[in-house]
């Protein structure tokens, strides 16, 4: 790369990671006032993955990582930046386990929590890192493991979110080339936090010295406020993206969202005027699984052809906080591997 020239972070490698273990919609049927039927035609979803008990984040995101790695033909990296919504503690954070399991030496390494739009975040981040000069590459993982945090018993909840992991490599490279992150569009608005949230835990409940209920201890969301508000968002943020990239809509081969909802996506797809066989997916296997989403629906889709190397992808994502983002990005010619028992 001519030093001379402005340092763009440029996607090497990617991968996904789903746990062994399955809960299909006929599961639910039998523990849930629910059918096969009301979850698929509300959210597109048919199966999720979990871990089995004594497994958390940082093995998610560990065989995530190696498998980004391998993808990027390396060994090493100068930064890994996890982001997680179900870290393994409070305190410390996650990422510096990861990197140590890796064995990627004393790293940086940091955890960011954005919720389901903590991909796009911790993409800045290495983004940013090597822009500045701080890395010249990075490793950027999204894990979490929601059945941990998840109310099996709430229909809500029990039937969206699943667990899973995805990865991708940063290296320095040109502005210009495939593989190169345009701009990246994050905002947020604290006003509405309560729409997706966990109310025990934090500092907040513990100084409030009452007695948390057991419902407060796991994932609460308010669905259909929520669904608005990322249709609006994801459809802003991504046109704001299209405007800086100095691409229209017809320039966009493959719509990436992350998969909270099929009906969300394709939402915003109609909003944003994206034809639907554009749209990428796998929520169908997978369920929403936060901010590994968007990293595990591209390792998906490159591995099994629906994302192809030149091709202009434009990126959305939208989670509590709330938090959304856009990017966009030319695909690259990259070995992609995806990891994974789908029944489908």
């Amino acid at each position: 790369m001519d030093k001379h020239r402005t340092r763009a972070a440029v996607l090497t490698g990617v991968a996904g990671y789903v746990p062994p273990g399955t809960v299909t919609n006929a599961e639910l049927e039998a523990r849930l006032d629910t059918t096969d039927e009301w979850i698929r035609s509300r959210t597109g979803i048919a199966e999720r993955h979990t871990v089995p008990p004594g497994t958390a984040t940082r093995e998610l995101a560990v065989e995530a990582g190696q498998l980004a790695l391998k993808s990027a033909g390396r060994d090493s990296v100068d930064s890994v930046v996890l982001a997680t919504a179900t870290p393994d503690r409070l305190c410390p954070a996650t990422a510096p386990e990861v990197a140590a399991a890796l064995g990627l030496g004393p790293v940086a390494a940091h955890d960011i929590s954005a919720v389901c739009a903590g991909f796009l975040y911790a993409l800045s981040t290495g983004v940013g890192a090597i822009a500045a000069g701080f890395a010249d590459h990075v490793l950027v993982i999204g894990a979490e493991t929601f059945s941990a945090i998840v109310d099996p018993k709430d229909r809500n909840t029990a039937v969206i979110f699943g667990d899973a992991a995805g990865a991708v490599v940063l290296r320095a490279g040109d502005p210009d080339e495939p593989g190169a992150i345009g701009p990246v569009r994050l905002g947020s608005d604290g006003q509405y936090s309560d729409l997706i949230q966990i109310p025990a835990g934090g500092a907040r409940q513990r100084s409030s010295g009452t007695v948390p209920e057991a419902a407060d201890h796991h994932l609460q969301m308010q669905g259909r406020k929520v669904y608005r508000h990322a249709k609006e968002r994801m459809t802003q943020a991504a046109l704001d993206v299209l405007e800086r990239s100095g691409w229209s809509v017809e320039d966009v081969d493959r719509l990436a969202t992350h998969q909270a909802n099929a009906r969300i996506s394709e939402a915003v797809a109609d909003e944003l005027g994206v034809p639907r066989d554009r749209v990428l997916s796998n929520i169908e296997h997978v369920g929403n699984t936060s901010a590994a989403s968007l990293p595990l629906l591209l390792a998906d889709s490159a591995t099994q052809g629906r994302l192809r190397p030149h091709d202009r992808v434009l990126l959305a994502a939208f989670g509590g906080g709330l938090a959304w983002g856009a990017a966009s990005l030319t695909w690259p010619d990259v070995t992609a591997f995806a990891a994974h028992t789908y029944r489908g």
